[in-house]
């Protein structure tokens, strides 16, 4: 029997350790949140990517009642951008959560359909994403989603 190890390094920061950037991208995620319609699981969440020209688009979860119908801020954000402006990379993704009147304590990370979607864009373009999981208490950051999801459908698939 054979085995693998897989590491994953995640940088956890405080809010005044992240960068200028790092911080607008945070805070924007924070912001768009807010609109999010959520009114079955009441947990809106926000995303806002940063291009390689440095712009920023946001964007939050959209739910429906007919579940799986909605859809999640990552995604909604990942596939507006490469339907809009296909030519532009995406260097960077925030997202945070707003709950039961307050931003989430801990650190939310994408699910796996929207890591998957990241990984996806990642290939395309040949270029990291830095994932940016926003917590009250900690903010969690890794260079690719890949770090997120090691194992995956890629562009080395039969």
């Amino acid at each position: 029997m054979n085995e693998i190890n897989l590491i994953t390094k995640i940088k956890v920061y405080r809010i005044e350790e992240c960068s200028k950037i790092e911080k607008k991208l945070i805070e924007e995620a924070k912001k768009v949140s807010q609109y999010a319609y959520a009114p079955y699981s009441t947990f809106q969440v926000g995303s806002a990517i940063l291009f390689d020209d440095s712009t920023i688009l946001s964007a939050n979860n959209q739910e429906n009642a007919a579940y799986p119908s909605g859809l999640c801020a990552e995604r909604i954000a990942v596939f507006f951008a490469n339907a809009n402006y296909p030519e532009k990379r995406i260097t960077a993704l925030a997202i945070a959560a707003f709950h039961e009147g307050k931003f989430t304590k801990n650190a939310i990370t994408p699910c796996g359909a929207c890591r998957q979607v990241l990984l996806e864009t990642e290939n395309r373009f040949k270029t990291p994403i830095q994932i940016i999981m926003y917590g009250e208490d900690s903010i969690y950051m890794v260079d690719s989603v890949k770090d997120l999801l090691p194992l995956n459908f890629g562009e080395k698939m039969p």
